[in-house]
């Protein structure tokens, strides 16, 4: 609190050991340290950014129409499948990039994802995301010049798909997001999707949908502190049966969402 005092500041001018007070204060504002990152992390995690990720029910409306979820304690459990599978399928692609967050390594996660979903809907709905994502953060964060070149680079390539969970975790590392930050994020970004697209689908009211998602928050840390952390050779299918939902949405009569 001294350190804020104007009759010290200028006491510092004049006594060398007062140095230190100001080197502590760069020291705090390094980049790595940079609460500004802060905003930037919020701002990506904001249902307000255009990404199109509402448009999106990951299969909830196909498990309804089935009869497959009828009420709130069957959401439940449609939710922690659901993030399972997140985590288990997608968490190690958003790792990988997270952790080498540049052009090669992206583009050999996002080809590698393309041939392991082979669901139809969801693997146009990770690309559709995705590509939404990366034109959002590369109008956004136009001080990070990869996510620029990448964009112009690969736009209307037909050699990349732009998947979702590759594009999240390389704009998350080159913003500057550790990687345990990254991929929690991840999980929190499609736990908030789902319970969002139950009360559009009117399973559940706007209040029980936020007590849910501070519930099924327990749930959702265990489940990325399960599968934080490993590499593309551990992605693995966990729910087959949501998978297999999800991919007969486009035959249904009417529906409220793409997927």
């Amino acid at each position: 609190m001294e350190c804020d005092s104007p009759v010290l500041k200028k006491k510092r001018l004049a006594h060398p050991m007062d140095m230190d007070c100001t080197v502590k204060e760069e020291l705090t504002n390094a980049p790595g340290m940079n609460q500004h990152s802060l905003w930037s992390q919020w701002q990506l995690l904001d249902s307000i950014l255009p990404t199109g990720g509402f448009a999106h029910s990951y299969g909830l409306e196909a498990a309804m129409q089935s009869r497959m979820v009828n009420n709130p304690e069957d959401l439940r459990s449609f939710v922690v499948q659901v993030l399972e599978n997140t985590g288990s399928m997608l968490l190690p692609f958003v790792y990988c990039a997270n952790k080498s967050p540049d052009a090669t390594m992206w583009v050999k996660l996002d080809q590698l994802l393309e041939a392991m979903l082979t669901n139809e809907v969801s693997r146009k709905a990770s690309t559709s995301q995705g590509s939404a994502l990366l034109r959002v953060a590369a109008s956004v964060f136009t001080e990070v010049q990869s996510l620029q070149d990448l964009r112009q680079t690969f736009l209307g390539s037909k050699t990349v798909f732009f998947h979702h969970a590759p594009i999240f975790g390389l704009i998350c590392g080159l913003v500057g997001f550790d990687s345990e930050t990254t991929q929690r994020a991840y999980m929190f970004v499609t736990m908030r999707d789902v319970i969002s697209a139950a009360t559009r689908l009117n399973l559940i009211g706007p209040l029980a949908a936020s007590v849910l998602q501070h519930q099924i928050s327990i749930d959702a840390e265990r489940m990325m502190q399960k599968w934080k952390d490993r590499g593309v050779e551990e992605a693995t299918q966990t729910a087959p049966l949501l998978d297999a939902l999800q991919g007969c949405h486009a035959y249904m009569f009417s529906r409220l969402f793409c997927s």
